[in-house]
């Protein structure tokens, strides 16, 4: 276990290695002692700067959705960082290569809240009724910090969460089959990357189920217009300056970006 002064050092020099996009070595070589509740006290403390600066919280981000994801990070649950203001795009947007390190992009499920949700014991049939629209997402990956990475590095690391894009069509949460939204991810004209909703946790709501109970653990809930990032259901793609990206999801519309 940390020292409130360890971990408060730990989010500053995130904070700073994202500034200066400079990777900084990893958390647990520099506090091998670090624990998972270390790890999201540094992640809050990171987002808290971001804050101090202007930026709101507007939402979280659900990672490690997949069993083969978990297997890699060698965990046996989902994580969660923040979404702040300075990390939402849009459809259309130009998005700048330099902001990052080394992105990466992953096809996701928005949920946007249309009330408030508290665990614990919060199930599907319960995000589903306090979900007012669905909506199409990518999430950019993106690592503060050097690698190989440890799951406290990662869960620091805002849960290597460093962007969202949104766009395509909303749809009411009962107006579709949320566990059957397909999507193809192509680069520069070529898909690279399809995959179907239900690959998140067999429900992409079951991770927000989850992240409900997570948070009533601390205290915190979900609450009215905040954004929820469900999980990935395909792999993570590289992205560089120059690349074209478009997703398609089929009858909720598209996504497109470019990369500058």
């Amino acid at each position: 276990m940390l020292t409130e002064e360890q971990r408060r050092e730990g989010a500053q020099a995130l904070f700073k290695a994202e500034h200066d996009r400079i990777p900084i070595p990893q958390l647990s070589k520099t506090y091998p002692e670090i624990e998972l509740d270390d790890a999201y006290a540094i992640q809050r403390m990171w987002a808290e700067l971001h804050m101090e600066n202007g930026e709101r919280h507007v939402g979280h981000k659900i990672g490690l959705t997949s069993r083969a994801m978990q297997k890699a990070s060698n965990f046996t649950e989902p994580d969660f960082g923040h979404l702040l203001t300075n990390m939402m795009y849009k459809d259309g947007d130009q998005i700048p290569a330099d902001k990052f390190m080394k992105p990466r992009l992953e096809v996701e499920l928005a949920f946007i809240m249309g009330e408030d949700l508290e665990g614990p014991d919060v199930q599907v049939h319960d995000v589903m009724r306090a979900t007012e629209f669905i909506v199409p997402a990518l999430e950019i990956i993106d690592y503060r910090t050097e690698v190989p990475r440890q799951i406290a590095d990662t869960i620091a690391d805002n849960a290597a969460s460093g962007g969202t894009i949104m766009g395509g069509r909303p749809v009411r949460p009962f107006d579709i089959n949320v566990r059957w939204i397909g999507a193809t991810l192509s680069k520069n004209g070529i898909i690279e990357e399809s995959g179907v909703s239900a690959a998140v946790m067999g429900h992409p709501a079951a991770g927000v189920a989850w992240l409900t109970n997570k948070l009533a653990l601390v205290g915190n809930k979900l609450e009215k217009g905040q954004i929820v990032l469900a999980g990935s259901f395909t792999r993570p793609i590289s992205v560089e300056a120059g690349d074209v990206i478009q997703v398609d999801y089929g009858e909720l519309g598209g996504i497109g970006v470019s990369i500058v």
